[in-house]
Parts: structure tokens; sequence; C-alpha cells
């Protein structure tokens, strides 16, 4: 309910923020019935902490702030949601992050004993273990495994938080604090609405909502005390874990645990713990020298383990003269030595898994799921699904959460290596990387319809099979799961010169983008855009992506920028005599001035685009033009004149078919009729309109029409009848949740009070 009440907020401010006394009086004439209305009426609409809202009022305030009707019904569905929502306790955050414990976790008795004595203590300030040490010692596992102690010892029930920080990932820059902490707030409940865009002011609210939680927060592959400085909270009943190639001695109070690689007790028992005592005892002198061969890197006994674990016919005998003819001796120098045991575990994958790794090492995102990987290589998602087990079972990879892979970062540039020196198969990186991008721009079309995304771009078809999605809300969360992949996408595409993704994609996530108030980055995108379009000279693409940055420029109150990237896409739609174009923009120039209380130049301008989509024959924005003229003649008092407009938007609906629509735009009509004293002419409307509600199922647009039914009626002095048609409507708005159902039954009070109270008339008595 916050989160609406703040993005209802700033709307106010994109409307040029009237007062409450301003917006009470455009808002009272376009209530159910019209009424006069008080500015703390109003003003309560737009104060947090509220348990539900006026659907009616919240409705006639979008009106008011100049918003056409399809804006309009978005904002009703979105209150009705909300409200809804509200009812069965709101949304619920992921606290339980935290990857699974391995199940062969073995050793490091005395750092795990380090690590969990102070989290026991009574600590005055919160508690940080930073865990130091090279590539493949074991920090995550540690850190991991340590946090799953405590919690199963009952710690940290109220929050376990996780974040892969990336700081020596050889593809992706390290992660941005910021982001970091919109994750965690997100997962904390925090409406997207409510998290600031400054990082300080994102720490401080982290610190303040785990105040006095029982929350234990692991930041993994830190690259430097800075980055993980604001993501640390302030409570001592939190503990922080954190781990790093590099020394973190520079936070404050922090218990420094530094790794070493196991000694061979250690790795002896990693090591038995994968493959079995019987091998072992089997093989002694050739499990040493193994062992000795790893240099007790616990990633490298883990990936020989693994590769004897699945060649069970194989001898320890065999193995350890594979890896020495393979000069694995400075396999404990880092790295670099790795490369060698990656390799012999890549050779003995099969053919699809081998694909796979290899579309691991294209891929751009940070994280792998099946549909994905299997549109990059071309196998069928049952394929990958298998191979996926093989390369977990191989420890190549893990699954962090259901369906969503990771690889450590030595693995992932070993995989793209593979792919540029063709290991294992002959591969096509631009190819697979154009599969994978087709992939995700489909799909993400796919959600982008399925939210409900206007005005989206034709997407070429191609031999890759993209995900569909059968409701709103699969769509979302899967947008939301791929956010940092598509991002990730589009930035390939730009490094690639992929025209079409980089055009289209910013335009298929934009309504994604403003749902999630993600501006900045939709700006960027559309920049990207601009640019690419520019050097090919494509107008009509560099225009639409204009237009889209103009409502960035806008939604982050850059009035100014808005004003002159709409005043540029305008004078190029013309130069190019792109009408559709230049349509675009009259309509959204018009919205910024009637948003600055600029009604007439609104005016001026809607009616240039009217006059344009008629040459063009598109009805649709002929409709648009006269449904926001309407609107504002409305606000003006020109109820005539805007009745007129209705009248002629009403028509363009008709013949476009578009019922819902007309639903609408008859709703504006009735209140108007009312306001000109014509109740008889609103009854007619308010009746088609909800015979035309019923058949589309629009149940808020019943309600409406219900309720403008009884008002017509009371106007007509059929009291009566208008209690029953009030009565219905109370009945529709209590199944959506409405509180306009408590208002219509006080009318319905209100009138049978005054039926009651008129005097009775004088009769001549003759006594």
């Amino acid at each position: 309910m916050d989160e609406f009440v703040e993005l209802f907020g700033r709307l106010r401010v994109w409307a040029g923020a009237p007062s409450y006394r301003t917006l009470a009086r455009r808002a009272g004439p376009l209530l159910r019935p019209p009424r006069e209305l008080s500015h703390s009426t109003l003003a309560a609409v737009f104060r947090p902490g509220r348990r539900r809202l006026d659907l009616d009022l919240v409705v006639a305030a979008v009106r008011a702030l100049g918003l056409d009707e399809a804006g309009v019904d978005r904002w009703r569905q979105a209150c009705i949601r909300v409200q809804a929502e509200a009812r069965r306790g709101g949304p619920t955050g992921v606290f339980r992050q935290l990857p699974a414990d391995l199940a062969t976790f073995t050793g490091r008795e005395a750092e795990l004993a380090a690590m969990l004595e102070p989290a026991a203590g009574g600590s005055q300030t919160v508690v940080i273990s930073a865990i130091n040490g090279t590539a493949g010692v074991g920090k995550t596992q540690l850190a991991v495994h340590a946090a799953h102690e405590l919690v199963r010892s009952g710690r940290f029930a109220d929050a376990q938080l996780y974040v892969n920080l990336r700081g020596f990932d050889p593809e992706v820059p390290p992660m941005d604090p910021a982001a970091v902490l919109e994750g965690f707030l997100r997962a904390l409940n925090v409406p997207a609405r409510h998290i600031p865009a400054a990082l300080d002011e994102r720490a401080a609210m982290f610190r303040d909502r785990l105040q006095d939680k029982q929350a234990i927060i692991v930041l993994d592959n830190a690259a430097d005390d800075r980055q993980v400085r604001d993501l640390i909270p302030a409570a001592p009943s939190c503990l922080v874990l954190i781990t790093s190639r590099r020394s973190l001695a520079g936070i404050d109070g922090a218990r420094l645990v530094d790794l070493d690689v196991f000694d061979p007790d250690e790795s002896l028992a990693l090591f038995t713990s994968v493959i079995g005592p019987d091998r072992i005892a089997a093989e002694k002198e050739a499990a040493e020298q193994l062992i000795a061969a790893t240099g007790g890197l616990p990633l490298a006994v883990a990936l020989v383990a693994s590769r004897l674990r699945a060649r069970p016919a194989w001898s320890l005998a065999e193995a350890a003269h594979a890896l020495h003819s393979r000069r694995l001796d400075g396999v404990q120098l880092g790295a670099r030595s790795l490369r060698p045991l990656i390799d012999l575990s890549f050779q003995g994958l099969s053919a699809p898994a081998k694909a796979v790794a290899q579309a691991i090492g294209v891929h751009p995102g940070t994280d792998y799921t099946v549909p994905a990987l299997a549109a990059a290589c071309g196998l069928e998602p049952v394929q990958v699904e298998i191979a996926m087990e093989e390369l977990v079972f191989e420890s190549l990879a893990r699954e962090r959460i259901s369906g969503r892979f990771e690889v450590h970062d030595l693995i992932r540039a070993y995989c793209a290596d593979a792919v540029a020196e063709g290991k294992g198969a002959d591969v096509d990186r631009a190819l697979m990387l154009n599969r994978l991008t087709s992939w995700f721009l489909r799909s993400a079309h796919n959600a982008a319809v399925a939210i409900r995304t206007n005005n989206l771009p034709d997407v070429a078809d191609s031999d890759v099979d993209p995900l569909r999605f059968d409701t709103y809300d699969s769509a979302l969360s899967w947008l939301d799961a791929e956010h940092a992949n598509l991002s990730a996408i589009h930035s390939a595409a730009i490094a690639q010169g992929s025209y079409d993704a980089i055009c289209q994609l910013p335009i298929i996530l934009d309504h994604f983008s403003t749902l999630r108030f993600a501006h900045a980055e939709s700006m960027a995108a559309h920049r990207a855009a601009v640019q690419a379009a520019r050097d090919r000279q494509d107008e009509a693409v560099m225009t639409r992506h204009l237009l889209c940055l103009s409502s960035r420029f806008i939604a982050l109150r850059r009035m100014d920028e808005a004003h002159e990237t709409l005043l540029e896409a305008l004078d190029r739609s013309r130069r190019s005599n792109d009408g559709t174009g230049e349509v675009w923009a009259l309509i959204d120039l018009g919205l910024l001035h009637d948003a600055s209380g600029r009604y007439h130049e609104a005016i001026s301008v809607w009616e240039q685009a009217q006059l344009i989509s008629d040459r063009l024959g598109d009805r649709r924005r002929t409709m648009i033009c006269c449904t926001n003229i309407g609107m504002t003649r409305f606000r003006l008092g020109e109820l005539n004149e805007s009745l007129a407009m209705f009248r002629l938007a009403l028509t363009d609906a008709r013949e476009l078919g578009q019922l819902r629509a007309q639903a609408l735009i008859m709703g504006n009509i009735g209140e108007a009729n009312l306001l000109l004293h014509a109740p008889e002419a609103a009854h007619a409307v308010y009746a088609e309109q909800h015979q035309l509600a019923k058949s589309v199922g629009d149940r808020v647009e019943v309600a409406i029409s219900l309720l403008g039914l009884g008002n017509a009626l009371r106007d007509l002095g059929r009291f009566d009848e208008a209690i029953g048609y009030w009565r219905e409507a109370v009945a529709v708005n209590r199944e959506l949740g409405s509180p306009k159902a408590d208002e219509i039954e006080q009318l319905i009070a209100d009138t049978e009070a005054a039926a009651k109270a008129e005097p009775e008339p004088i009769r001549d008595s003759k006594a």
C-alpha cells in the first residue's frame, strides 16, 4: 500500500506538483457523484501508512492530474490490486538466501571455531568475520557452512542474506553496492518506490531495517573493503561474513580469518568423502600422489575427486599419470596452475556437457538457466538439464537457487577460453551469442506482451524457441529474475554492433523499467539506441527512442531535457515525413504542457496531433487526442466543448471496435451530462456503458455505471430506483474490495434520511 501511495505522490510531482487545494478543486467535479472535495480529504490519499484507499477518489485525482483514460485505467487496476494484496497481508520478502551447504564439507575446524565463537558472545556491535585466501581455497564453502551451522543452532532466524559481489570475475565488473542494497531492501519487503536513489541513503535504510533483527549477511567474493563498507549493518544482533582474495584488514572491527590450503590430512579427508574409503585403501600410494599434485587447494582436490567418482573403473594410478602428464606439479601456485586440472575435467565431459560449458563461456550474464543455455547451444532443454547435472556432479557448476546455476569465476574464464580455443567441439561464438540474444529478445517480447506493454516492435523469427507466459505475474517474475542478464545482453549487443537488439530491447523493456523505477538504466539503454540509429541515419527508430528518452526525463523530473528531447523528436519526424512519430511527439508534448498547467497550449498541440491523425487515418491516436482535449476542457469548466470531444472519441472507439475504451469514454460523457443538468441523457449513456462493461467483464466500469445510473435517477427524482442501483454498486465495490462501497452506503443513508425528513403536505381539515 505504501508503495502505491509513494508512486501516487510521484505522479503529482510529475504533473507539476499542484497544491492539494487546487487538486481538490479539479477532482471534486470528477467524482461520482460530483461534489465539493476538501483539500484535507484529498491530501490524506497521499500519506503513507494507509490501510485502504478510496478507489473513486484515486481515479478522480489521477484524471485531475492529466492522464488519459488508458493511464487512468492502469491506476484504477493497480489500486484494486494493492488493496487486495493488503488484505492478504502483502507480498513476502525472500529472507533465506543462503546457498546450499556442501555435504562433503570437511576440515577447517580451527577457522570455523574462531568464526562461531564471537557470534555466540554478547558483542555491543555488529560481528564481522573477513575470510581471505587465494582462488579455489574454499572461502565461499567455509562462509556458507558457518552460516548454516549458526542457523541450525537457532541463530539469525529473521533474515539470511547472500550476494556474490563478483569482485574477481574476468567477464563481469564487480557488483555496485547500490545495486546490492536495492536487492537486499527488496528482500526485506521495502517497496521499490521507497528505495532511495543515493547509496548513502540506501545504506542508512538497510541499517534501519536490520536494527534489532537477528540477521546473517554473507558478502561473497568482495573486490576490496570499499565495496562492502555500505553493506554492513550496525546492529549487534547481526553477523556479517565476507570473503575476498584480497586482505580486508581495512574494515574496522573485523575478525580476520586467513585461509590456507589444506594440509595432507584435510585433503585426504575431502578426497575420501567424495570417492569413498575403499578406493583410497586399495591404492594408498596413488592417492597420496594425487593429493600431492593438487597442492592441497580444495577446489583442485574436489575437481580430481569428482572426476574419479564419475569414472569408477578408472584407477587412481591412471589418474595420477594423467595429471602429471599435464604438468600439474605447480597446481598449488594459484589460478594459472588450476587450468590443467579443469582441462582434465573438461575433457572427460560428455559432448552435450561440453557444449553447455561453452555456452556458459559465451553467455555475458551472471547466472544461467536451462532454457537460455539450450537456446545458445542448440540442444533440447532435457539434454541441457542432464548436462548441468553432469557439470554440478563434476564440481564445475552449482545450483544456488532452483533452476539458476552459477560457476566459479576461474571455471567461467576457462569456459570462455575453451570457446576461443575450440576445445571439445567446433564452436561459432558469434552464432552462439546471436542465438542467445535472439532467445532473450523474443522471450522478453513475450513477457512484455503479458504485462501489457504497448507499441512493441516486431521481433524477427529465428530457430530458437523462446519462453511464453500465461499470466502477468509469471512474466513479471521472469523479467525480475533476468533483469541483470537482459542488461548484459544489451551491453553485449552494443559491443557486437547488433543493431536490432540494441534498438529493440530497450523498447521491449520500457514498461517493465517504468514498473521497477529503473529510469536511469533505461535512459542509458535508449541513449545507446539513439546513437546506433543516428549512425545508421534511421530517423524513425531515432525518433522512437527520443520519445522514450523524454518519458524518462519526465519521470526523473528533468523537464527541460524532456522538452528539448520532445522538440528534437518532433523536428526529426517532420523532416522525415514520419506522421506517426510526429503525432506521438505532439501527444507527449501536450501532456508536458498539461502537467505544467499550460492547458490551452496542451489543447493547441493535441488539436495539431488530431488533424495529422485524421490525415493518416490513425483512428486510435485521434481517439486519444479527443479524449485528452475533452479531459482538459472538462478541468477548465468548458463542459459543452468537453462533451463534444468525448463524443468524437466515442465515435472512433466504436469504429475501432474497442469496447472497453467505449465504456471508459461513456463514463466521462455521463459525468459531463450530470454536470450539465441533463439527467435523461446521462441515464441513457450510463445504461449503455453498463451493458458494455458487463460484456467485456470489466467489473470496475460495471460499478461506475451502476453508480452513474443511480445518480441520474436521483436527479430525475426517482429515488427508490436510484437506491436500487446504488445497492448494486455497493455489492460490486465490496467484491472489488473498494472503499467506495462505504461512500455509496452513506449516500443511500443520506438519501433515505432526506426523504423521511420531507414535511407532510397540509390537509384542509373541517372539524
